[in-house]
């Protein structure tokens, strides 16, 4: 699922969790400019800390808009029904119950989800042996669990990088918190409350966007294996009842073939077709109409199941 999609509702959650901190913003820099010059807001306050204070906060501000953007796409994507949707499972299990496996594997090539992509390998590997269909399931499963992990780690790397930002900022604002110390000493204490709840708020914001990152990330680490699992159970429960030794040297996918030296004859061959999923024949791969019979290419009588 294409990250930009989230970017404009990541944006505004983003700016919501940077204006929670507005009213810290405004009673640190009243503090600072007291009943005189009234309170400041928090654009005001960062603007007064000047271009590099400018420039954390920009960095804070793309951080808190990236974790949203992860956030919301692992509510979405994190989910049994997304990995393997209900309507697809049956139609492949109706599919490769009557033994068109061919025709499974275009169900598979035509979606992109986790049980699409991992069936779709084992389903091209049918003709090798069931030793050979379990290696490609371990294989593409991992690798389709790695991908979902690896948007899910993202989480963490915010969660540790969004405090170090804050720790800068809050290192710059002690700078000039000292600088004014040191040339005026405590006959201005407005200007040294001024820098310290620019350190404060630097800080603050930091942490604000780091709590929940991490909270996020083990969430999701969790319900990513759970998915995962769930994902695995569904391909190996498709698998479990093919003929394995009967389909020897078929050929699934671009280069679909009856047989590696030649066609598979035609008696071990299963000659159940559903009306709904196929118009193709399972003994030839000719094209028939549902419910002809028989298959006006090979002759082969064909058992349609609604």
């Amino acid at each position: 699922m294409k990250i930009r999609k989230f970017l404009p509702s990541a944006l505004l959650l983003g700016l919501f969790l940077l204006s929670a901190m507005h009213g810290f913003g405004q009673e640190d820099a009243a503090a600072a400019g007291g009943e005189e010059h009234g309170p400041q807001t928090i654009i005001q306050t960062i603007m007064h800390g000047g271009p590099l204070i400018i420039m954390i906060w920009l960095a804070i501000l793309g951080t808190s808009v990236t974790m949203v953007t992860f956030v919301i796409q692992g509510i979405l994507t994190l989910r049994p029904e997304k990995l393997a949707p209900t309507a697809l499972v049956g139609a492949l299990r109706e599919t490769i119950s009557a033994g068109n496996y061919q025709e499974a594997w275009e169900i598979c090539n035509a979606n992109k989800n986790y049980l699409a992509n991992v069936l779709k390998a084992a389903l091209s590997r049918l003709g090798r042996g069931k030793e050979a269909v379990e290696d490609a399931i371990a294989e593409h499963g991992l690798r389709e669990a790695t991908v979902l992990r690896t948007r899910n780690s993202y989480l963490s790397v915010i969660g540790v990088i969004s405090p170090m930002i804050g720790l800068l900022g809050t290192v710059i604002g002690m700078m000039g918190a000292f600088a004014v110390l040191g040339q005026k000493g405590i006959a201005d204490p407005r200007a040294l409350a001024t820098s310290i709840g620019e350190v404060l708020l630097a800080t603050a914001s930091g942490l604000f966007i780091a709590i929940p990152a991490f909270v996020s990330y083990y969430i999701f680490r969790n319900r990513a294996q759970m998915v995962i699992v769930h994902g695995d159970d569904v391909v190996n429960e498709l698998v479990r009842d093919i003929p394995f030794d009967e389909l020897h040297g078929v050929q699934i996918g671009d280069a679909f073939s009856a047989g590696a030296g030649g066609s598979v004859p035609a008696a071990r061959q299963s000659r159940k077709v559903s009306v709904s999923l196929t118009t193709n024949c399972p003994v030839c791969n000719g094209a028939v109409s549902p419910g002809q019979n028989p298959c006006p290419h090979c002759g082969a009588t064909l058992q349609w199941a609604q």
